[in-house]
């Protein structure tokens, strides 16, 4: 047995409080999170108390989304307070808390910061970043079905290429979507956590690189959010959004930003002319619509029922009451009970798929042309294994 086996590690217990408080986590989550007793937590953060191991220190790392090295600093880190963008949730004001608030503003640290690593290895390799075509900038005084049809065309993605993919193919629409924003210089990253906080996406609009954040739904809703959160970067509009959702009238304000990112959304997905040559429109908005009805529409398009649904009030084909009276709770549901039971091929595609194939290239590029090394291209992507770098780099080569 090692001599120093049972030697505690120099945890800061100041910065241990710190970093749990900051985000509004109480001693009972946190023990959770670490499978001990509140009252082991009250000790690791007491000056006499005991210390965390290291896999405890590394859970409540993950779970304060902090550096675990910064537990073990003299002082609490200087972090400036960011101001949190517009919040364009519905129910905002209302029904967010203290917490959420704080949570948000910990996802928007995060994207900044990774923002910025990014820009950096910009400038490693010696490139310039990326920038967004001044013809495809937009306001919410111009017609969401001409600024669906511009965007489709820049994408190089005909209506044809979405509704033809096969069955087994249609989970991959949000990560089509992705890449192509991708490649008009914008920054797309992916927080899972963030749908547990009534956020659907963020967008963080600067130039050069936007940055779009959006959650772990379904594959059906992922494309919807997708649209919309870059809806809100060719306004030059920064936000966070909560459920889709339309006016019942004249949007004015915020609202009518998120009004037109939603019908953005919505056209892009299913442009009226191709839902025209599916289905055809009534003389006037009908009182109810075919579930199974809806279900095929929505999987001819590979989005979900939800937008769908918000399609087809939209453009006249349903009256709004159906939406907001029965169907929009039971989406709402189904929307919040959802769970991902994807596995990634290998442990390192986990890193890849929340950062993304852009940032995560600049990495790998920055890495191989000598411009970093394996330990900063490590952090860069948040890895501490070296092992699933290499990994990265071979998928991204193959």
């Amino acid at each position: 047995m090692s001599v120093t086996a049972n030697i505690p590690l120099p945890y800061n217990p100041a910065i241990l409080r710190w970093a749990r408080e900051r985000l509004g986590i109480t001693r009972s989550d946190a023990a959770k999170k670490a499978n001990v007793t509140e009252a082991k937590v009250g000790e690791w953060e007491s000056v006499d108390g005991s210390k965390p191991t290291v896999r405890q220190g590394r859970i409540l790392a993950d779970f304060y989304d902090r550096h675990y090295l910064e537990f073990f600093s003299k002082s609490i880190p200087l972090v400036p307070d960011v101001k949190l963008v517009p919040d364009f949730r519905s129910y905002s004001g209302r029904g967010n808390t203290d917490q959420e608030t704080r949570l948000l503003k910990a996802v928007q640290e995060w994207a900044e910061s990774l923002r910025e690593n990014a820009l950096a290895l910009i400038d490693e390799i010696g490139e310039r970043p990326p920038v967004l075509s001044t013809n495809l900038r937009f306001s919410v005084a111009d017609d969401v079905d001409v600024a669906a049809s511009v965007i489709r065309e820049a994408m190089d993605f005909p209506i044809g290429s979405q509704m033809g993919l096969k069955t087994s193919e249609k989970h991959s629409l949000p990560n089509t979507i992705r890449g192509k924003i991708e490649r008009m210089g914008v920054l797309v990253l992916k927080k899972s956590g963030i749908t547990k906080l009534n956020t659907r996406g963020m967008c963080l609009f600067a130039e050069p690189l936007p940055v779009i954040v959006y959650g772990n739904e379904a594959a059906s809703a992922q494309a919807f959010t997708l649209m919309h959160e870059f809806g809100h970067v060719l306004l030059g509009e920064s936000g966070i959004s909560g459920f889709p959702r339309f006016g019942r009238g004249p949007v004015k304000g915020k609202n009518a930003v998120e009004d037109w990112c939603n019908r953005f959304a919505a056209s892009f997905l299913v442009p009226a002319g191709e839902l025209a040559k599916v289905i055809d429109a009534p003389t006037s908005p009908m009182a109810t619509f075919d579930p199974v009805a809806l279900s095929n529409l929505a999987t001819l398009f590979s989005i979900s029922r939800h937008a769908m649904l918000i399609r087809l009030v939209n453009l006249r084909y349903v009256q709004p009451g159906f939406y907001w009276r029965t169907m929009r709770p039971v989406f709402l549901r189904e929307e919040a009970e959802h769970q991902s039971f994807g596995r990634s091929r290998y442990y390192g595609k986990r890193y890849v798929n929340s950062r993304g194939d852009f940032y995560t290239g600049l990495v790998v590029e920055a890495w191989g042309s000598g411009k970093i090394s394996a330990h900063n291209a490590a952090e860069y992507m948040g890895i501490k294994n070296l092992e699933h770098l290499k990994d990265i780099r071979e998928d991204l080569r193959a």
